[in-house]
């Protein structure tokens, strides 16, 4: 009997970790796109047909039937719609621009796009909040360049199914400038429309203002509300809006920014602690109340009768039902995936549609992939029979729904897909699209259709018929295994007494041979760029611009240890990316302004709207008794302006052993104030990696020498060179700066062997994203090193890994409980070591570039070597990521390759 218990576990152990099918890791093999079975633990991220795989342990296999629309040059991502009174056309609100959609045909008949207009180039649309006029000839929805121009467009919708876009009356607001002398722009979002009055939130301005249409859009209020406010709707004479920030601080709150204004936040994890729903009165816009929510309110909906409001709280999972008559909150409705019982959470709902009865809710959980469809009870419908409202079942949707539509006669949903199936190829091998055709070397036109980059991918729109009780069951059964869930069976099984440590251990709480993990984060490369020349990797070397001449010491390590070729980053930029490594998750806050970057890009963790409730990896170790040091991660550093000094100053002085600069570390995060290294450089093009390496290793040193196991548990590490700045004159070229990264990595893993920690210690090094460049088999494909003695196994390792394999093995390791439903569902990267430990210290290999090798100056320049420079100066590349990612990849393309063609195969141009 106890033989037979044991191999039940034992195949419940394989089973859990290998996805939909048992299989050994195979070589990899690009643009899989015709083969209907998806096996999870070998699949690639390159097909585009479903179901797809996403880089963050999900499948997307949706329901109905999907629209896809947008420039197959472009990010598209679908933010919003709102059917026409009359149900015949769906208006869907996409960052540049708005589709209508005939709803018998589902076919796109009309739309408007705001690249077409020189004036509004610049411009996007903002968060969500399109909206149509009552008597169905006129769409309104708000756009934002982050800069200047915050705007309400128009449009007159025609009988013959023509959009044209009122550009006269386009209504224009004002930014702010905030405390520290920074503008922020109005952006304006939801918007309600009564009569001949509009109401529309300021996001940006902390605002809701009421102008009157009939009057040339004069305001006839502004008033203040909470924190960064979202949605608006209006109830029983009344207007409710949600403040996504929460209530305004009091003097004696705890606050960090948002980035520009101050929200009220929680200690351990700085991220907002607070959601609020402000009541206004619509004739003098004079605040009645405040009422306390979820967090991160959003969306907000009226039940029919107006009785009820409902808002969907991203970032607490849940529903809050208002009563209109009484501005209470009458329950607060979880939507969980894994139910009321489990502690994975993570669902980000965030967009709102009910039936025309009022008896049916249905909630677009944006990391569900999925609609909740919520059976309301007595406290949150007029129809309600339950005494509480309860989730019925999920309906599949592509990934990321961002709001939901329902027809009139209740018979079909409609979703606005945020991230569609992911950035993948956005047309079709063949196709004679001028901006997807090169010329081969007998100068013959050829197709480039059918690969892809991390910025461009196409919109969605789901059209699904709502299903009866069956088929619900069975939709929920498709979510529920396309998120993996089967695999949270292995967290409830308990640790066993008196096992052996082992590398990873079966089960949380189990010993492993690690005592220590060193955590490192770059910036920004593909797999193709530098390890493309690897052969015993699925590589390409004609796209390897870093190749083993630039990054010996990362070749050398993927040798003697082993060669990750199928491992993943699980976002596209560096505000989603360092989001994926620090907490394993993004909050629908970074969703919602994915390319767009309102408010903030937050890369180094600078905005408390961005953290998630839980916090992050650093939070989860602490909480459960690890040590934790941070080195460069979460902060940026501010410098002594009166000793500034540039690159080659600072360069120069390192190398003479001066000391080169004076800064000091500053974090909006409470916690990590008192865990981060003051003197270890963050984010900052101006410092080389080698300098990081060095204050690393001097650290190391220091509890070298101190008695007992002093070194943290946990420690983690900006490590940002390899981005480079590309030609911008007074900085190394991007090889010398990928050079230095390299050697500075060589450097922190040579130490590291050689110290007494060695025997107990792993590393895992990551890049954050993988946006800057080129890669044969996926936009999201990236490097990544798994070093330590039990690793050094000296094979390729063809399993599909991404950025949360990698956290979740950290947490493995240390004993520590997954954060959220992605890293629960997780698999540890178990074949990456062996029992058997080979202690041989690491020793690094030179530069064989120069790392002090500079751009030249604009004077000695000319032709494309001057242009590229010149491109390298503009503003828009001051910081990290800044700038149109496509003209920077060029930069370095040309760089690394001088004349050579610019790989338009791996970039879909």
């Amino acid at each position: 009997m106890i033989k037979r218990f044991q191999l039940v576990v034992i195949f419940l152990f394989i089973a859990m970790f290998s996805g939909y099918a048992l299989s050994a890791g195979r070589k990899i093999t690009s643009h899989n796109q015709n083969q209907p079975a998806l096996n999870y633990d070998s699949e690639t991220l390159a097909r585009n047909i479903l179901p797809v795989l996403m880089p963050y342990n999900k499948v997307v296999e949706p329901a109905g039937k999907q629209i896809t629309f947008g420039n197959p040059e472009l990010e598209n991502h679908a933010l919003d719609c709102a059917l026409s009174p009359d149900g015949k056309t769906l208006a869907v609100e996409e960052r540049y621009g708005v589709f209508f959609i005939n709803t018998r045909t589902n076919q796109i008949e009309s739309e408007i796009k705001l690249g077409n207009y020189k004036k509004y180039r610049k411009v996007l649309n903002t968060l969500s909040g399109i909206t149509w006029s009552k008597n169905g000839k006129n769409v309104f929805w708000s756009a934002d360049d982050t800069r200047r121009s915050s705007v309400v467009f128009q449009v007159e919708w025609g009988d013959g199914g023509k959009a044209k876009l009122l550009q006269d009356k386009t209504i224009r607001f004002r930014g702010q400038k905030k405390k520290d002398g920074h503008f922020l722009t109005a952006i304006p979002n939801e918007l309600v429309i009564d009569g001949k009055d509009l109401y529309v939130v300021l996001n940006g301005n902390n605002q809701v203002v009421k102008l009157n249409l009939e009057n040339r859009n004069k305001p006839v209020w502004t008033t203040t509300v909470g924190v960064a406010p979202y949605g608006i709707v209006k109830a029983n004479g009344k207007l409710y809006v949600t403040n996504w920030g929460g209530m305004q601080p009091r003097t004696d709150d705890l606050v960090a920014g948002t980035p520009w204004d101050p929200a009220v936040v929680d200690s351990l994890t700085g991220a907002v602690s607070n959601g609020s729903v402000s009541v206004l009165d619509p004739a003098t816009g004079k605040v009645l109340g405040e009422i306390q929510v979820g967090l991160h309110p959003s969306d907000i909906v009226r039940s029919p009768e107006g009785k009820f409001v409902y808002t969907a709280n991203g970032n607490s999972d849940d529903v809050s039902v208002i009563s209109t008559a009484t501005d209470r909150v009458t329950e607060t409705i979880p939507v969980l995936l894994l139910g009321k019982k489990s502690k994975f959470v993570g669902d980000s709902p965030n967009g709102l549609a009910i039936s025309g009865d009022g008896s049916t809710l249905y909630v677009a959980n944006g990391m569900d992939n999925a609609l909740a469809v919520v059976r309301l009870g007595r406290r949150a419908s007029g129809n309600g029979t339950a005494a509480e409202s309860v989730v019925s079942g999920f309906i599949p949707t592509e990934a990321y729904p961002g709001n939901v539509a329902l027809s009139k006669d209740g018979s079909t949903l409609y979703v606005a897909n945020i991230e569609a199936i992911g950035a993948r190829a956005t047309l079709p091998p063949g196709t004679k699209n001028p901006a997807f055709q090169i010329r081969d070397k007998n100068q013959k036109l050829i197709s480039t259709g059918g690969y892809f980059t991390a910025h461009r991918e196409l919109a969605s729109v789901s059209v699904i018929p709502v299903p009866d009780e069956q088929t619900l069951q069975s939709y929920t059964a498709r979510v529920k295994k396309n998120n993996l869930a089967f695999r949270i069976k292995l967290l409830q099984l308990i640790p066993r007494k008196n096992v052996k440590p082992v590398p990873v251990p079966e089960r949380i709480g189990e010993p492993s041979v690690f005592k220590h993990v060193l955590y490192i984060i770059k910036e920004n490369r593909t797999y193709d760029q530098i390890l493309g020349d690897m052969k015993e990797g699925d590589g390409d070397p004609k796209i390897c611009v870093f190749g083993e001449r630039v990054t010996p010491n990362q070749h050398k390590i993927a040798r003697e240890t082993l060669l990750l070729d199928n491992y993943y980053v699980s976002g596209k930029s560096s505000s989603e990316g360092h989001q994926w490594t620090d907490s394993g998750f993004v909050t629908d806050y970074i969703e919602k302004k994915v390319r767009g970057w309102f408010r903030s890009y937050d890369h180094v963790q600078y905005d408390a709207m961005v953290y998630p409730k839980w916090g992050f990896i650093w939070n989860n170790a602490l909480t459960h008794g690890k040590s934790v040091r941070i080195f460069g991660e979460a902060q940026h550093s501010k410098w002594d302006e009166k000793r500034w000094k540039n690159w080659t100053d600072i360069y120069n002085d390192f190398i003479s052993g001066k000391k080169a600069f004076k800064f000091r570390n500053v974090t909006t995060i409470d916690l990590v104030r008192k865990i981060l290294v003051p003197d270890f450089p963050a984010y900052d093009h101006k410092i080389p990696d080698v300098i990081r390496a060095d204050r690393f290793i001097k650290e190391l040193k220091s509890y070298d020498k101190m008695p007992g196991d002093s070194l943290p548990a946990l420690m983690i590490m900006a490590l940002p060179s390899d981005h480079t700045v590309g030609t911008r004159p007074g900085y190394p070229t991007p090889r010398a700066a990928v050079a230095d990264n390299d050697l500075a990595l060589g450097r922190i893993v040579e130490a590291l062997s050689k110290s007494r920690f060695w025997k107990n210690t792993v590393i895992f090094v990551t890049e954050d994203d993988s946006q800057s460049g080129w890669d044969h088999i996926s936009a999201y494909r990236t490097t990544g090193f798994v070093i330590s003695p039990y690793s050094r196994i000296k094979k390729t390792i063809h399993t599909n890994y991404n950025q949360i394999s990698m956290l979740r093995t950290i947490e493995q390791i240390l004993g520590l409980p997954p954060m959220n439903q992605i890293d629960a569902t997780a698999t540890p990267m178990f074949d990456c070591f062996t029992k058997k430990p080979d202690f041989t210290p690491y020793r690094s290999v030179p530069n064989q570039i120069a790392l002090n090798e500079m751009n030249p100056d604009l004077e000695s320049l000319k032709g494309d070597t001057l242009k590229y420079a010149e491109l390298s100066m503009k503003p828009e590349f001051d910081g990290i990521d800044s700038g149109n990612d496509d003209v920077f990849n060029r930069i370095l393309w040309f760089a690394t390759m001088g004349s050579k063609p610019y790989p338009e195969k791996y970039t879909g141009e």
